[in-house]
């Protein structure tokens, strides 16, 4: 009985679509933010002081809003992910869950 429906679940077209779409958006966002976050490495390893430039005449440094952008576009990334996976690909999963049962 779980074979068979293994098997009619990856048989499925829709299930085909969705592997391919989340696999896709996956890997797209994944390689967006091994870019920022190696960019930031490379920054840090290879112009130190571009991050330890201050910022006008005060206290702060290019090196604290740059680390603070890697940080909230961590975040960013994550929530679009997220809302993608809570309205698209769930929505697509509970159609194959309904047509293969």
């Amino acid at each position: 009985m779980e074979e068979d429906l293994v098997r009619r679940i990856v048989s499925n077209p829709r299930y085909q679509k969705l592997v391919a779409v989340r696999s896709g958006f996956g890997w797209t966002l994944a390689v967006l933010m091994l870019i920022v976050y190696y960019g930031y490495i490379l920054l840090i390893a290879f112009d130190k002081e571009l991050l330890a430039r201050k910022i006008g005449e005060g206290v702060m440094t290019w090196g604290i809003p740059i680390g603070l952008f890697v940080i909230i576009f961590t975040i960013v990334v994550t929530g679009i992910y997220v809302w993608r996976a809570n309205s698209e690909f769930d929505e697509l999963a509970a159609t194959i869950r309904k047509e293969v049962m």
